[in-house]
């Protein structure tokens, strides 16, 4: 039970961090999507472009396959050669489809199966918690890279600057009871 638990918390995590990068992007123009601050940084659109690249490698055939695919070619998702924004959203979507699918293929029984990453063993779970961690540091790079751009017109994904003393008074308003942290944000 405690599995099944665990797997329904992690696709919640990551249905929230697409929302948070679909949220990020959407307050973005097109030219701001491509925008490459200097050659050491990455525009939002080669982070997309990139977490596609890992999300296809990762999460395809996973349980049978090393998941550092030999198709991959992860130096070019670096290239900063997308050049629409409908281009940057078909990787996104189809990245994220690859994940869910392959989350929502798992079973209680599944997750301390071992597979593996550039040979490195993982059980399912310690694979999914490395890829949390992975894509939640690219979807607050996005953000943060859409916060800047956007600057006073930026629409906030979380609790409003300055709001937290109302969102805590809401918060603590309500009875107690267990809910997974991610509701509310999947619900907005």
């Amino acid at each position: 039970m405690a599995n099944i638990e665990y797997l329904q918390s992690a696709l919640r995590q990551f249905k929230m961090y697409k929302k948070l990068g679909d949220g990020a992007m959407q307050q973005v123009d097109d030219k701001g999507l491509f925008l490459q601050p200097n050659e050491e940084s990455n525009s939002i659109a080669t982070i997309v472009k990139h977490m596609h690249g890992n999300m296809l490698s990762r999460w395809t055939d996973f349980m049978t396959t090393d998941g550092e695919k030999p198709w991959r070619q992860r130096d070019a998702e670096f290239d900063n050669d997308l050049q629409t924004r409908e281009s940057v959203l078909q990787k996104w979507e189809e990245g994220w489809q690859c994940l869910f699918n392959a989350l929502e293929s798992i079973t209680d029984d599944d997750l301390n199966k071992i597979i593996y990453i550039r040979n490195e063993g993982h059980t399912v779970l310690e694979a999914t918690n490395r890829q949390i961690a992975h894509y939640s540091y690219h979807v607050g790079q996005i953000v943060y890279i859409a916060k800047m751009l956007k600057n006073d017109g930026w629409q906030s994904l979380s609790i409003p600057r300055n709001k937290s003393n109302e969102y805590n008074e809401k918060k603590f308003s309500e009875e107690k009871g267990k809910r997974h942290f991610t509701d509310e944000w999947l619900n907005k």
